[in-house]
């Protein structure tokens, strides 16, 4: 089969189609996806650097989520059968014509969504569900914050929290993002060169009770003097900085919480797992976006074999949402 490889650790560059061994046959638990489309993220910038390797046992292939077709399932799979239209969360190897991956990580297409636009969603939809629902909590009538709101990450997290009907603040450092964050449902607009968010979002709502955080130790001070009594700060990004220091008197005189997670380490399946967070979009997230409360937001499409365009997109001016490749026809 076909896949990107990397000539070295570097720039775009270092990134090549090209042929590499098929696949082994799915194990049991797993099914092989013929791959239609690959969300471009962060951490996929990080391991071409070298500086995010995949856990033990997974792919070095790049790619954290896909869309596509079943072709084949392993032993003890029911939930799933070749020609089903899917989308999955992976440990890696999306960059690629066909990618293994465990069942439980597997979610339909949602309705009315295209298969390949669905590759924007597994990572985004996972990642945001489980820190501001799962670990904080996020309800109706409370404040969420969100730092890069023109991101793929970002533009979901404004979307789920006005589905939930929570109040959406933002972080943007063009008006050209901030207007976009607008049309997806964000009511506060903060243009982090121009304005300090702690400011605006305490003199405007008193505090934040969520806080969606890729920044980490360049925000950290900021953010918990931004969190209202009781909120909590998740922390999923460390952009500006992975070293701070932390007022806890602070923090314990709000009675607040700061959460660091990660997506990709977390296990398989039990407490805590991809598995446990892939139940919860499916049962939870999935009827939003099939209502249209909630879609993917793609800025472009990329083909795979120009996969060196696809990841200097992630830093345009001109990009708000996610970045996919392509792989073939649906």
């Amino acid at each position: 089969m076909f896949a990107v490889t990397l000539d070295g650790y570097g720039g775009s560059e270092v990134m090549k189609w090209g042929e590499v061994d098929d696949l082994p046959a799915p194990c049991p638990g797993e099914v092989t996806v013929d791959v239609v489309a690959a969300g471009v993220n962060r951490a996929d910038i990080m391991q071409r650097y070298g500086f995010y390797p995949p856990p033990p046992g997974a792919s070095e292939i790049l790619g954290l989520e896909v869309s596509g077709i079943i072709a084949e399932v392993g032993a003890g799979v029911q939930d799933w059968k070749p020609g089903d239209a899917v989308c999955a969360l992976l440990p890696g190897g999306g960059y690629a014509e066909r990618v293994n991956v465990p069942a439980t990580q597997v979610l339909p297409v949602p309705g009315g969504v295209s298969l390949t636009d669905a590759a924007a969603l597994p990572e985004a939809a996972a990642t945001v569900w489980s820190n501001i629902v799962m670990t904080a909590g996020l309800r109706e009538g409370q404040t969420l914050l969100i730092h890069g709101g023109g991101s793929g990450i970002g533009t979901h997290a404004i979307q789920v929290g006005r589905a939930l009907g929570a109040r959406v603040a933002v972080t943007a450092g063009s008006q050209f993002k901030l207007d976009r964050c607008r049309e997806f449902g964000a009511n506060t607009l903060i243009n982090y060169r121009e304005q300090d968010f702690a400011t605006v979002v305490t003199e405007e709502y008193g505090g934040a009770d969520v806080i969606l955080d890729i920044m980490g130790a360049g925000y950290l001070q900021r953010n918990v003097h931004t969190l209202a009594e009781d909120g909590h700060l998740t922390i999923i990004g460390l952009q500006d900085g992975a070293v701070a220091e932390l007022n806890l008197g602070v923090l314990l005189a709000k009675r607040g919480s700061v959460h660091a997670t990660n997506l990709r380490r977390r296990p398989e399946r039990g407490s805590g797992s991809k598995a446990e967070i892939v139940a919860e979009l499916r049962r939870n997230l999935w009827p939003l976006i099939a209502e249209g409360a909630v879609a993917p937001v793609v800025s472009a499409k990329i083909p795979i074999t120009d996969v060196a365009e696809a990841h200097p997109l992630l830093d345009s001016a001109e990009t708000v949402g996610k970045v996919l490749l392509t792989v073939r026809e649906p």
